[in-house]
């Protein structure tokens, strides 16, 4: 059973005593998933909801299952029943959390049997964005990056707390900003980890060997977190340090548990029903690092989330320079472009995994040392700053090389028909 923070100093409570007793939930979640699997492979196969190769981008030799992103929603929803059991000691995982799970997994696996308009998928990620704002899960991280502002607008709003009060005839109606801004802030998160997993998917295991790199990145803060006193005036009991640790722990189980069947060759693949659900589960996590407005913790999780953030930057720019549709794929992702370079899918997916483990390593550690250390909050925001004003760059660079590279072919192209 986990320690008891409200009976121990916050410094007490070990790193290696949390994993310890929520080693059930992870156990739990990778069994479950491991061998639903299988099970899920079947019901796919019979009912041929299956992803056929082309000759394009989907180079597998033979049809392959979709729907694995149900095994691995059993596992979560598995272990997260479990830890109410055993992690009486902490706040459970918020119900929220559970049903935006519910949202997004039914969502994509209605596209992937029914092929959903765009529109209606983004519907169902707003609403499990909607169920996050209901209980406050990631609304106070606007606090964090507006309260600077409240001075500078106090006199023209008549208060610090960045509420506007709209004058009616029977009274006023108070509308909070740092509420409204969060909402929003919830709904990008949610959007854009969703869609960001999503384009990800490419490769035999990629998707899911990356996230359980993201997640371990994850778990550390959120180990740190739990171990270092709560903010003045906060009893750690009633923090989510303890549900961060369960959907971390969750989340690696499942994931690991399936990988086994994904990983090249694969024998099932998530599916958008799967890696919608991962996106959010990891933003999920993310906003749960601004539960207090710790705005610098929540940029040190993006960093750690930086790979499909960047492969999602590129996507965007480079459908955009081209004038093509977003939702228009294409072989041009970073790793369709490393298996060409380096010749076999299993090569280009562990590349994926180092580079993921290189941004886990500076994500993690930016958090430690401003946990642990004097170092200044403002040094994590400098630092993100830079690796993403990077990421923007290349990505224009890059898209404008490919334009202009497919641009001459096509004129190329032109000049040998006409001869």
């Amino acid at each position: 059973m986990p320690p008891d923070p409200s009976q121990l100093d916050p410094l007490e409570v070990s790193s290696l005593g949390l994993l310890n007793s929520y080693a059930i939930v992870f156990i739990v979640a990778f069994v479950v998933a491991l061998l639903v699997t299988p099970l899920v492979r079947q019901i796919a196969l019979r009912a041929d909801v299956t992803d056929r190769p082309d000759a394009d981008r989907k180079i597998h030799k033979y049809p392959v299952a979709y729907l694995g992103g149900m095994a691995v929603f059993c596992g979560l929803i598995a272990a997260i029943a479990v830890s109410y059991f055993v992690a009486d000691a902490y706040r459970g995982v918020p119900f929220a959390v559970v049903l935006g799970m519910a949202a997004i997994t039914f969502t994509g696996l209605a596209d992937d049997l029914w092929g959903w308009d765009p529109r209606l998928k983004i519907a169902g990620q707003l609403v499990a964005a909607a169920a996050l704002a209901y209980q406050d899960i990631g609304v106070k991280l606007a606090a964090g990056m507006l309260r600077p502002l409240a001075q500078w607008v106090a006199p023209v709003l008549g208060n610090e707390n960045l509420v506007i009060n709209i004058p009616l005839p029977g009274g006023e109606i108070p509308i909070d900003i740092i509420y409204w801004a969060g909402t929003a802030v919830i709904a990008i998160f949610v959007l854009g980890g969703c869609n960001a997993a999503n384009l990800l998917d490419g490769l035999d295991g990629l998707l899911s060997g990356v996230v359980v790199v993201v997640v371990i990145g994850l778990l550390c803060v959120s180990l740190l977190m739990a171990v270092n006193p709560a903010p003045a005036g906060i009893d750690q009991a009633q923090s989510l340090s303890g549900a961060r640790i369960v959907l971390c722990m969750a989340l690696l189980g499942a994931v690991l548990g399936f990988l086994p069947h994904n990983f090249n060759p694969a024998s099932i693949f998530l599916g958008d029903c799967g890696s919608h659900l991962l996106g959010y589960v990891c933003v999920v996590i993310i906003l749960m690092f601004g539960e207090f407005g710790q705005t610098h913790l929540v940029f040190a999780g993006l960093i750690i989330f930086s790979v499909p953030i960047i492969d999602t930057t590129l996507a965007i720019i480079r459908r955009w320079l081209a004038g093509r549709p977003m939702s228009v794929g294409d072989d041009h992702h970073m790793h369709h472009q490393l298996k060409r370079a380096m010749g076999s899918v299993q090569r280009a997916v562990f590349a994926m995994y180092a580079i993921t483990a290189v941004f886990v390593v500076v994500g993690v550690s930016l958090a430690a040392l401003v946990m642990m250390t004097e170092l200044r909050v403002r040094v994590v925001y400098a630092i993100a700053m830079v690796m993403f004003g990077f990421i923007g760059v290349i990505a224009v660079k890059t898209a404008r090389r490919e334009r202009q590279l497919g641009s001459d072919s096509g004129q190329k192209s032109n000049v040998s028909s006409d001869d």
